[in-house]
């Protein structure tokens, strides 16, 4: 019986250890996750293979995917980098913080020297991001977690870099929004030396982070990678070259990869090597950086989030991609310009891979890191932004918003200046130039081929006035017309893009599918280095 006795009580002890054990593993989990945010430069909904391309290859990014939840209708905050940047920093949409376009970008009379000769006068912005607003970098910081920055910051000049912002380190950001002398070293940027010949620049920056991340494994941290990938200028190996040109070659390559959208030329296909060479390069700094998380044993308590700034680069820049089936691409307005690949990875919440259809927004990574870091939420700082915890925890969300998009400048890449509402599935875009309003139903027409205002007038009533309303409470800058506008001048520009550029894009296009294609010395130089 004595025996008996204590063998029961052995066993509860054990249970209790065990109990407690479990316990503890699972508030260290939950209360302390380290998180690590990978931000890509204009990566386009579609340039990814989990998303549908069959031409890109991103094993990487997609095992981020298929282990986390991703979210089908996820949008960035602007079409454009730096008022996207701001609003994952600041957890507000961009008329709110005020950073409207990229920073450096002419706006008001300084437009005319780029002799778009368009009809209105670029609204002014705000060129620094505000010092009185709380960064999720500093947020976690007073929460005791160590931040670290690498990669594209373009939020500001020197006063305004990551670290007057929240983060302890900050390797290679600064106020350039492109990778300034190429992807290859030696490159230009004073916050990142080189230290070999041909060093690839994305590989660089996986490595700067993996290194944060291994001296601070005992602690918890916040890294954002912020990559300047995939942004111009386009550049890629010889080795990375062949294996796509080989591969359009084996899917077929279109007689034309181009047509004209409303005010630029626009790409059709994906078939450019070299721009697939660089995604590929890409995604493997994101497995460097995967791989570091798994030999450290710490991808079980580290949240990975993955997404882009805004839309593939289709039109102007370097006309690199196609975001087909979505209309548009970086600087535009419709989908294409701001859909984007949006993946949170909770790896004790296992989604498996799920995808869930709820619109969600860059200002949503602000609360949800805070809520699944158990840290007390900012909500007069994060205001435009909704915790998603919910949704990767299998729950819905029946909180009914608008979203809004704001951008009353003229896109590098053919976008017109204007203001956007999405109210459930009803998107309505308000042009600047004449007062007009498309209105779309996303659920029956994703693509937006279809303007529907005209025979939905009362919904076109409402959203306008709905959106004009948000605008009006957070002082939204507008455009002004142009009072030097020619129309001459413009026709005579309009027919340049159809009549010279646009053959001269399919000549590009052939070119560097060809066989015999030569490229710049300057980067195939460094394909010992990487590949």
């Amino acid at each position: 019986m004595k025996s008996k006795i204590s063998s029961l009580c052995v066993a509860a002890i054990i249970f209790i250890v065990i109990s407690c054990d479990n316990k503890q593993t699972k508030q260290w989990v939950a209360k302390d996750p380290n998180i690590l945010f990978i931000l890509v430069d204009d990566l386009g909904y579609k340039d990814l293979s989990f998303t549908g391309s069959n031409f890109y290859e991103t094993p990487n990014i997609d095992k981020i995917a298929n282990e986390g939840m991703a979210f089908t209708q996820g949008y960035a905050a602007s079409r454009v980098c730096s008022p996207s940047r701001a609003s994952i920093m600041t957890g507000k949409f961009t008329a709110r913080h005020g950073i409207t376009d990229w920073i450096g970008a002419a706006h008001g009379e300084l437009w005319r020297k780029h002799n778009r000769h368009n009809k209105l006068l670029p609204a002014n912005y705000e060129h620094v991001l505000p010092k009185q607003d709380i960064t999720i970098a500093e947020a976690m910081k007073m929460a005791g977690y160590k931040t670290f920055f690498a990669g594209k910051w373009h939020l500001g000049e020197k006063g305004s870099y990551p670290e007057d912002h929240g983060f302890d380190i900050n390797i290679g950001g600064w106020e350039k929004g492109s990778p300034i002398g190429g992807y290859f070293s030696p490159w230009k940027n004073p916050n990142l030396e080189n230290k070999e010949k041909g060093e690839n620049l994305s590989i660089r920056l996986a490595k700067e982070t993996s290194e944060f991340i291994k001296k601070n494994k005992d602690t918890s941290f916040f890294a954002f990678l912020s990559f300047y990938a995939v942004h111009s200028p386009i550049q890629t190996t010889k080795t990375k070259w062949e294996k796509y040109r080989n591969k359009a070659e084996q899917l077929g390559i279109k007689d034309t990869g181009y047509i004209m959208e409303r005010a630029l030329p626009i790409r059709q296909a994906q078939d450019n090597p070299i721009y697939a060479g660089l995604i590929e390069a890409m995604d493997d700094a994101v497995g460097h950086v995967l791989n570091t998380l798994e030999e450290l044993k710490l991808d079980k308590n580290t949240i990975v989030i993955f997404t882009s700034d805004n839309g593939g680069v289709a039109s102007g820049d370097n006309f690199s991609t196609s975001n087909l089936p979505l209309r548009g691409g970086k600087g535009y307005q419709w989908e294409g310009g701001i859909r984007e690949p949006f993946i949170i990875k909770v790896p004790w919440l296992q989604s498996n891979g799920a995808t869930n259809d709820y619109p969600v927004i860059g200002t949503d990574f602000y609360p949800t890191i805070l809520d699944l870091a158990n840290i007390k939420p900012l909500p007069e700082q994060h205001i435009d932004g909704l915790s998603l915890k919910p949704l990767l925890e299998g729950k819905t969300i029946t909180t009914k918003r608008s979203l809004y998009w704001h951008y009353p400048h003229y896109g590098n890449q053919g976008g017109e200046p204007s203001s956007i509402i999405r109210d459930d599935h009803w998107k309505l875009i308000h042009y600047w130039e004449d007062d007009r309003n498309e209105l779309y139903n996303l659920q029956e027409d994703p693509k937006e081929q279809t303007d529907i205002a005209d025979s939905n007038i009362e919904i076109t009533k409402k959203l306008y006035n709905k959106l004009n309303t948000w605008l009006k409470s957070v002082n939204a800058k507008t455009p002004a017309k142009d009072l030097e506008y020619d129309e001459a001048l413009a026709d005579k520009r309009k027919d340049y893009l159809k009549n010279t550029l646009l053959p001269n894009l399919e000549k590009e296009r052939v070119k560097i599918l060809s066989k015999d294609f030569k490229p710049n010395a300057d980067w195939w130089q460094s394909q010992v280095t990487i590949d």
